[in-house]
């Protein structure tokens, strides 16, 4: 029995907190700690040093912090009591997202959810100390919160209920919140919000909390995000484009698989958590960790318009792109090229002057005369993909199995078209033009180019920037792609490990 709770016990609440999951992640210890330690050392003995949480919910960073400057200004405050009540005091500051974690941050900071009572360790005036939490109303415009696109329909309740309108993004003027200025901004933002869009659509929110940050102009800001935006995610361009350009991005530390982040969490296209320092100007440094294993790299974030993730893959990237600047994401078609969208049926009996349209629920007939977009492309041949990643983004794929990345490919012919259900990656007068493009694609070398270019669990033909035109008159295998484009053993290999091989033409999809 004593064996059984020693495997069982755990002492840190917070840990336990972690393994929630939803939107609104709760962090580890240990990987707040992760996210300090990339902080400069001198800073936890440096009184005058102030440290804002945006987003609170356990309240760990400031918890963290909170034992760093306890020791290391030992020397400057000697006495324990004089030296807990100046970091409470002065030097840790927290805004929470919702009532009930206010109460939990405080509880973790100041052993007590209400400071000014006697069992916190440090006396406070008030009942939130310096963690301070309002109830905020979304401002409505057009069916949407004007400041973090959340659906009025979903979150237009009553007072007395969570709106999830956080307060440091729901405002132009987050200075004026707390009317001081922070050295150190450090948090784990909400990732995602409902817009109402087909019931189940939601918007990110987690690069507001960002951008608002870097209004504050700490001297260091470092937040767990998303991966998604490294070449994806709904609205994110404008986002992607400023944090890949700015050069203060100091360090990026990357998690390919959620899992390695947070133990039980499945994030669609991973986490990171990054490192923006004010007065640095200079190549960032980028660690993919995967399993337990890191791998770092010092480049420019904005080499392309999206990132490569991995650092082993830049080497291949690059050689590809010195050989050729014609790349499939210019010649695939755009979604839903005929206009026909994914709950589209047809007939399912035949009649004069019909074509066939592949759905969801298979082959069905239309009149060619329905065919209003696109239909000089009716006569080719298309080579079709699902447009998401199979497996859901393959969070549980085990890296040593290898990436499958897109689903099996079809090919269908003249007087065949299909919904948006699909995505007509390749379209070909011939059928033998068709049939080595698909050959092409199920390898490994087209494959894990496109995976370099996907970040989360969308496959769009933007994703194909890095997976280079060939002449598909004939055939190419990998071994003859590796040798045109001066592939290394080494780099050979990594595609090798990286990707499984495809299914054979015919297997059914997973």
């Amino acid at each position: 029995m004593s064996s059984l709770l020693e495997r069982a016990y755990n002492p840190d609440v917070l840990t336990c907190l972690a393994n929630l999951s939803n939107d609104e992640v709760f962090t580890p210890p240990e990987l707040a700690n992760d996210v300090l330690d990339m902080l400069p050392p001198e800073i936890w003995s440096d009184p005058t040093i102030k440290i804002l949480d945006p987003c609170c919910k356990s309240g760990v960073f400031l918890r963290e912090a909170a034992k760093r400057f306890i020791k290391g200004l030992e020397r400057e405050y000697p006495n324990l009591q004089e030296r807990v009540n100046h970091i409470m005091h002065e030097q840790l500051f927290g805004i929470a997202i919702t009532e009930l974690t206010s109460l939990l941050a405080r509880r973790s900071l100041y052993c007590s959810k209400f400071p000014n009572g006697r069992f916190s360790v440090v006396e406070f005036d008030s009942s939130e100390g310096n963690v301070r939490q309002r109830t905020v109303q979304h401002t409505w415009a057009n069916g949407r919160c004007k400041f973090c696109g959340a659906s009025n329909a979903e979150y237009d309740r009553d007072k007395a209920l969570e709106t999830h309108a956080y307060e440091f993004i729901h405002t132009n003027d987050p200075e004026r919140i707390l009317n001081m200025k922070f050295d150190v901004i450090v948090g784990n933002p909400p990732y995602q919000l409902s817009d109402g869009g087909n019931g189940v659509s939601a918007a990110p929110i987690f690069q507001l909390f960002v951008e608002q940050a870097m209004k504050l102009k700490p001297r260091y800001l470092s937040m767990i995000i998303p991966a998604r935006w490294y070449a994806g995610g709904k609205g994110l361009k404008e986002f992607r484009d400023s944090m890949l350009s700015d050069d203060r991005m100091r360090k990026l530390v990357d998690f390919e698989s959620s899992k390695d982040c947070f133990d039980g969490v499945n994030i669609a296209g991973g986490i990171c958590y990054f490192l923006w320092d004010r007065d640095f100007h200079g190549q960032c440094e980028i660690t993919n960790v995967q399993s337990g294993k890191k791998n770092s790299m010092v480049r420019k974030l904005n080499e392309h318009p999206v990132l490569i993730r991995s650092n082993i893959a830049v080497s291949i990237v690059r050689k590809v792109l010195s050989r050729t600047q014609d790349m499939w994401s210019e010649h695939a078609l755009p979604r839903n090229p005929f206009g026909f969208a994914t709950n589209f049926r047809g007939r399912a009996h035949r009649e004069a002057g019909d074509i066939e349209i592949l759905t969801s629920k298979g082959f069905q007939y239309i009149s060619a005369k329905d065919v209003t977009k696109n239909a000089n492309l009716v006569g080719h041949y298309k080579v079709l993909i699902g447009r998401l990643v199979p497996s859901n983004g393959e969070l549980d794929t085990n890296p040593a199995d290898g990436y499958r990345v897109i689903t099996d490919t079809r090919i269908i012919g003249p007087s065949q078209i299909n919904t948006e259900t699909y995505l007509d990656i390749g379209v070909f007068p011939t059928e033998a033009e068709a049939r080595n493009f698909d050959i092409y694609l199920r390898g490994k070398f087209a494959r894990f180019l496109l995976r370099q270019a996907i970040s989360s669990l969308n496959v769009t033909r933007e994703c194909f920037r890095f997976v280079p035109n060939m002449d598909f008159t004939k055939t190419w295998t990998d071994h003859t792609l590796y040798e045109a484009f001066g592939l290394t053993a080494s780099e050979t290999e990594i595609i090798e490990s990286t990707i499984r091989d495809a299914s054979k033409p015919g297997d059914p999809n997973e």
